[in-house]
């Protein structure tokens, strides 16, 4: 009977005999007697549980059958496994070990859940395997408990107690690298280029997907350099010049240093300049600012910004209301200026207003003709005006007082252009007149229209002339001598432009005429339009044209193509009777009583500006001026269905430069 219990209480394993795929890891597995067995620690109770009661197959008191692991290091080779005979062929599941007790209830209780698969070799003190075999420990209780160990361990018996231990290969590292791969590196850094290329290639493919992730994570930080932090700073600044200001604002997210670089206030000066963003405005104390860190934000920058903002009020709407500005009673609003704050209207009434477009009041009343005024000119604080009481008067802006009275004309005063101190003004006399402004002077008369003078250009050295008399002439007005006479048209001109090169005419014979100035000659003439040819403006060769047929046309003049024409859907419904463009927009007007806003270089219509609750039935827009963030409208009807005013509408809404991410996240986006 003590025989009988002696096997009971030996600690039986039974090990399958399996072949794995890793033969770096070993398992060893030793087995110790039930009487050198240490108790483990319940881990439900966290106490030392020991039976009290004698089992059915007479286990002692106080015996309960435990098994020891402990971790140690092994470098034994692998031993033949050889397979043992169990209850299921040799193999047993050591897993999910619950509280079991050894004893009369057949259950028995175990501290620990292992996995593993392990090998059984009959009377050997070694058992070594792979990565995943199962294995079977019989207690000398009638309960079988199994676990799995999923890693590679090594387990043997220690001589002297007899615990099996469960050790784990130590993971190769730069401290602990494998034996002969010092000597593989030495034999690498032997070899040339060609010898090292080829071994790259044949190692390459003898890895497997996770090593190739490996060798890519250590290569691909190799060629993510920073390399605009590592140039100077001028050199880092040239490069970044090249950007778009959205993808500059897109680097400034990058880091630190990209954005330092990408705040200097040189290279969003550039881009103001690119932009043709007037820099005057640059210096206010509103624009300048320090971030609470003391880091200096760039003005121009944020000049930048405070543009990008207002293009996208002209866009998408203003929240303001127009400010309406009342004035001249019913009479015809026939010139308008806009200048600064200032807005100069002149009417039919025989006087002219001074507003100011902050506030909408009437700064003053210019009174003095005794006709109806039909021409302006406006510099600075100076206002000049010309009447069909045949003068031109010379008006102080801040005083409204009047400094000169121009005698000389015999006819209404149609047209004139102001340049620096000087005014040359066209009559229906037939004649041009040069004035001295600061002296009220008149320095040269120019004669050879046979017709009134309808409009005039001025650039400091010629004089362009357009008449009634179909013909344009281009003078020296020093000399007083007519230098050329381009002829052409075939019915009255209405207007001109002229940008110190090119002289473009337009006339009633719904032709639109390109010249030479030095020599004369007609370079294009522009088919396109099919009526009167009323208004036009010219920049950088680009010109845009409206029509009394309702169209508005973009033109190149170096090559005499149509760009684009403003029309379909939403194309005015009346005659166009002003326009104003920069590079982004064309602002139009028309007898329709509406302002619209068309996109310059496609030619798609934006939005209406304004609207006339008259419109269709006598209201109409007469004239539109506009300045980089304000449009001034005079509007009115000749039948009395809509009351004589100005519109003021604003779109420089949002002037806090401090508050832009709104603004820099539609840029970025745009």
């Amino acid at each position: 009977m003590h025989s009988s219990l002696k096997e009971e209480n030996s600690a039986s394993l039974a090990i399958n005999n399996r072949q794995t795929q890793n033969e770096s890891s070993v398992l060893t597995v030793s087995c110790i007697s039930q009487s050198d067995c240490i108790p483990l620690p319940n881990t439900h109770s966290h106490s030392t549980r020991s039976s009290t009661t004698k089992s059915a197959n007479n286990t002692p008191k106080g015996i309960q059958p435990q098994l020891n692991f402990e971790l140690h290091e092994s470098d034994e080779e692998f031993d033949d496994l050889v397979g043992g005979d169990s209850d299921n062929n040799g193999e047993l599941n050591l897993m999910d070990l619950e509280n079991e007790e050894v004893g009369e209830s057949g259950e028995s209780e175990s501290p620990f859940r292992l996995r593993s698969r392990l090998p059984e070799c009959v009377n050997s003190d070694k058992y070594m395997m792979k990565r995943k075999f199962e294995g079977r420990v019989v207690s000398a209780g009638k309960k079988r408990r199994s676990f799995d160990i999923e890693d590679s361990m090594d387990l043997r018996r220690r001589p002297s107690s007899g615990a099996i231990v469960l050790s784990r290969k130590p993971i190769p590292s730069r401290e602990n690298p494998p034996p002969d791969l010092q000597g593989w590196i030495e034999t690498f850094q032997k070899w040339g280029n060609a010898e090292r290329l080829l071994a790259l290639d044949e190692l390459m493919e003898s890895c497997d997907p996770t090593q190739v992730r490996h060798v890519m994570a250590i290569i691909q930080p190799q060629f993510q350099r920073d390399f605009i932090s590592l140039l100077p700073k001028e050199l880092a600044l040239y490069v970044l010049s090249f950007l778009e200001p959205k993808d500059l604002l897109r680097a400034a997210q990058t880091c630190q240093a990209w954005h330092i670089l990408a705040e200097d206030n040189l290279l969003w000066r550039e881009k103001c300049r690119e932009e043709n963003i007037d820099e005057n405005t640059v210096f206010d104390t509103k624009i300048r600012r320090k971030s609470p860190s003391g880091f200096q934000h760039s003005p121009w920058k944020s000049l930048y910004m405070r543009q990008h903002h207002i293009e996208i009020n002209w866009r998408t709407g203003s929240k303001k209301p127009p400010k309406v500005l009342k004035g001249h009673d019913d009479h015809v609003i026939t010139c308008l200026e806009f200048c600064g704050h200032r807005i100069v209207s002149g009417s039919d009434d025989n006087t002219l207003k001074v507003w100011s477009a902050i506030t909408g009041k009437c700064l003053r009343t210019l009174v003095g003709h005794t006709g109806g005024v039909w021409s302006s000119q406006m510099q600075s604080n100076v206002i000049i005006s010309g009447s069909t009481d045949r003068t031109l008067k010379v008006w102080n802006a801040d005083t409204g007082q009047c400094t000169h009275t121009l005698y000389g004309h015999t006819s209404t005063v149609r047209c004139m252009h102001l340049h620096e101190n000087r005014v040359v003004s066209g009559s229906r006399d037939a004649t041009l007149r040069m004035w001295d402004i600061d002296s009220g002077n008149c320095l040269h008369v120019l004669m050879g229209h046979v017709a009134a003078v309808r409009c005039v250009q001025y650039d400091g050295h010629r004089v362009i002339s357009g008449a009634y008399d179909y013909m344009v002439k281009v003078w020296n007005p020093e000399q007083e001598v007519c230098l050329h006479t381009l002829q052409g048209h075939t019915n009255r001109v209405y207007s001109l432009q002229f940008d110190g090169t090119h002289i473009v005419s337009g006339s009633l014979d719904t032709s639109i005429r390109v010249w030479d100035a030095e020599s004369g000659n007609c370079l294009h003439t522009l088919i396109g339009h099919q009526s009167l040819t009323s208004g036009m403006e010219l920049k950088d060769n680009i010109l845009v044209s409206g029509n009394a047929d309702s169209t508005v046309k973009v033109w190149d003049i170096t090559t005499g193509q149509c760009l684009q024409t403003l029309q379909g859907t939403n194309k005015h419904q009346s005659a166009v009777t002003c326009l104003q463009f920069n590079k982004k927009f064309v602002i139009t007007s028309s007898d329709d009583g509406t302002v619209k806003i068309w996109d310059l270089k496609t030619g798609d219509f934006v939005r209406n500006l304004v609207t006339l609750e008259s419109g269709g039935s006598g209201g109409v827009v007469w004239r539109v001026r506009t300045s980089n963030s304000k449009l001034v409208c005079a509007v009115g009807s000749r039948n009395g269905t809509e009351e004589t005013k100005l519109l003021v509408l604003e779109f420089d809404i949002d002037q806090n430069c401090d508050n832009k991410h709104g603004t820099i996240k539609q840029l970025l986006t745009s």
